[in-house]
């Protein structure tokens, strides 16, 4: 079983019909021996998903799974601008080339919705998705 916040297995207990008191104890149990640590999972659900989400996607994410928004944070602190620039980067280098072909603006709409629904900051998009067509331009003009 994958691991699962406080919040996740409260209404899991809570579909199954267990009572609230008795669904406090167990969960607040759970936590006193670690098989229940939402500062720990939301540090490995951050390590894991860095690389196809930016930090406002990876925040929503956390907080629908019953994350309190300071364990988000806490959490997302380990993600840097330089980490999070890479993995948008990283994330434009297929669909740059599945563009290539079309007029610049359909390429910029294209590639700035990938990096938007994937929560990265609409500065950081547009920057990079134009730095991105340039060089991907750049170099059809060298072959």
């Amino acid at each position: 079983m994958a691991p699962r916040t406080r919040a996740q297995l409260a209404q899991k207990l809570a579909a199954k019909d267990v009572p609230e008191p008795v669904a406090t104890d167990v969960l607040d149990r759970f936590e006193e021996v670690g098989l229940v640590d939402d500062g720990a999972f939301a540090e490995a659900y951050v390590h894991s998903r860095i690389r196809s989400r930016g930090r406002r996607a990876l925040a929503q994410e956390l907080r629908r799974k019953g994350v309190e928004d300071q364990t988000a944070r806490d959490a997302l602190e380990a993600v840097d601008d330089d980490s999070e620039e890479r993995a948008a980067r990283e994330l434009l280098r297929r669909p740059l080339a599945a563009t290539r072909g079309l007029e610049r603006a359909a390429r910029q709409r294209r590639l700035a919705g990938v990096l938007a629904r994937r929560g990265y900051p609409s500065g950081l998009v547009m920057r990079l998705v134009r730095e991105a067509i340039g060089e991907d331009e750049a170099g059809a003009d060298l072959d």
